[in-house]
């Protein structure tokens, strides 16, 4: 089965193709100001690089978030359209989740820089089941929350927050460096995921946008 993985919640977001045997191509794309005006060139693109057609892919996945708001839409309905288009079935995966799979520790713990002072983080056991839930937090406090622990950090930038762990249990901590692709990753996890509708899929922002919270006010 063919599966086509999107993932485009962060300023570098990356498209893949994967099948029975493993990833086929990984393609890493930069794009600062949104990837609205290039996701399907790109997606065009691969597929024309490996001689497949749109109507032979068996899954399409996308990056649920946490991330950009605007960046977790523009995958989320690229994928769903495409599998209520074709019929076939759409999978959402977590970024935090898939960067969990580069760790090597029985526990380990996901960060991506939310900006504004938080993180989207959470921490993760070798079967990918979340022992601390996905949030936005502080990082001082996510500390907190893994205080007494032994675990892994993992990020595919974890360099800013290195200062804040210094004269703290974590300091000795191992970091493993995830890609900043992971759609490859999210195919792998979208392959043994329950299958869903396309209309059922849902973004994970963690975070409320701008206007839910000038909403409250």
């Amino acid at each position: 089965m063919l599966i086509l993985a999107v993932d485009t919640t962060a300023e570098f977001g990356s498209i893949a193709l994967a099948d029975e045997h493993g990833l086929r191509e990984e393609v890493l794309l930069h794009q600062p100001q949104g990837f609205s005006g290039v996701l399907f060139q790109q997606i065009e693109a691969l597929l024309e690089r490996q001689e497949v057609k749109l109507e032979e892919i068996g899954l399409f996945a996308g990056a649920s978030g946490p991330g950009s708001f605007t960046g977790v839409r523009i995958g989320l309905a690229a994928v769903k359209g495409l599998g209520e288009v074709l019929g076939k079935p759409v999978v959402a995966v977590s970024n935090l989740a898939a960067l969990a799979q580069y760790g090597q520790a029985d526990l380990r713990a996901t960060v991506i820089d939310a900006r504004r002072g938080e993180i989207f983080g959470a921490l993760y056991n070798a079967a990918g089941l979340a022992v601390i839930p996905e949030q936005v937090i502080a990082f001082p406090r996510f500390l907190e929350l893994l205080s007494g622990r032994c675990f892994e950090w993992v990020s595919a930038g974890f360099e800013p927050f290195l200062p804040a762990l210094t004269g703290t249990e974590f300091e000795a901590f191992p970091v493993a460096t995830a890609p900043r692709a992971l759609a490859g990753t999210i195919a792998k996890l979208a392959a043994r995921a329950p299958r869903t509708d396309a209309s059922q899929i849902e973004a994970n922002y963690v975070r409320r946008s701008d206007a839910e919270l000038l909403w409250k006010l």
